[in-house]
């Protein structure tokens, strides 16, 4: 039984959770679109976590309340959706009963809980620590290289380990160093690339080098008036172009559902963050459309 799922801390938590029930075979990794453009193998008997629904899975696990996929989930299923603030809560609620050594990964899931609802004060972007840390590590987002290696290593570091020991693993070490050294240039270099239209900071990336390694949240700190944030980048081998959008941290009057916003130019997300795929020739327009619908009228969760 293999487990399909995201590379990042709520990736991590279903996995560290679902490895315990059911003993995995092992674990891929894959994003929303691998899954919904049908360019990953989904095997039968697959577990998927955090990710759209494929009709191929035995189990299916997703906390998105809107979730762009060309398979639609039948009445019934094996596994858990619903509105919830981290995937790995619901595999925790579907697996409790049988499994009461879940109380191991109580601090796990607690700040996956936390880190992927946003839920973080400015400590927690600018000096993180414990389970956050590790997540900002954990980001492949960020800019570090080799994180389907360091995501094996981080998990088979906790089956039998403690947090404290694993921040001690000499490769964990390296990546907080990274992210610790690399800040201030990130900050620096998403000055250059981001403006703020109204209340949303934009970070155009398509023309910019290679960043330095970041958390995504710290964007906020240079802006905090902004209310969301739109980050543009360059899809793979510059066919397309991909828009993510967020609520910020710190000013949270941002009333846009953002999952519903992208699920109507064929992306997803949840209520404070997501991302679309757009049509590379007609970016410019869709992007000043989301920077407006951004600034402007709520977006309801439904497409």
């Amino acid at each position: 039984m293999r487990l399909v799922t995201r590379g990042c801390l709520d990736g991590l938590a279903c996995a560290a959770l679902i490895d315990h029930a059911e003993r995995l075979s092992g674990v891929s990794l894959a994003s929303p679109g691998d899954i919904t453009d049908e360019t990953f193998d989904v095997q039968p008997g697959d577990i998927l976590a955090n990710l759209p629904y494929h009709n191929g899975c035995l189990k299916w696990f997703n906390h998105h309340s809107v979730t762009r996929s060309y398979e639609t989930p039948p009445h019934r299923f094996e596994g858990r959706y619903g509105l919830a603030p981290s995937t790995a809560r619901l595999v925790y609620d579907y697996y409790l009963h049988d499994n009461p050594g879940f109380n191991f990964f109580d601090d796990l899931v607690n700040e996956t809980d936390r880190f992927h609802n946003a839920q973080l004060n400015i400590e927690d972007v600018t000096d993180p620590s414990g389970y956050v840390l590790l997540g900002f590590t954990l980001d492949p987002g960020a800019g570090t290289a080799g994180y389907e290696d360091y995501f094996a290593l981080v998990l088979d570091t906790l089956r039998d380990g403690t947090l404290e020991e694993l921040m001690m693993r000499e490769e964990v070490r390296e990546r907080v160093r990274i992210v610790e050294e690399d800040r201030k240039r990130y900050l620096a270099a998403m000055r250059r690339v981001s403006r703020l239209e109204d209340r949303v900071i934009v970070s155009d990336l398509r023309e910019a080098e290679a960043l330095p390694v970041g958390n995504r949240f710290l964007i906020y700190t240079l802006f905090p008036e902004a209310t969301a944030s739109l980050r543009i980048a360059w899809g793979p081998e510059r066919e397309s172009v991909v828009a993510s959008a967020g609520h910020s941290l710190f000013n949270r009057n941002c009333s846009v559902h953002v999952g519903g916003l992208m699920s109507k130019y064929g992306g997803g997300g949840h209520k404070g963050a997501g991302a679309t795929p757009l049509d590379r020739d007609s970016a410019n327009e869709a992007i000043q459309e989301l920077i407006d619908k951004l600034n402007g009228s709520p977006v309801s969760a439904s497409p």
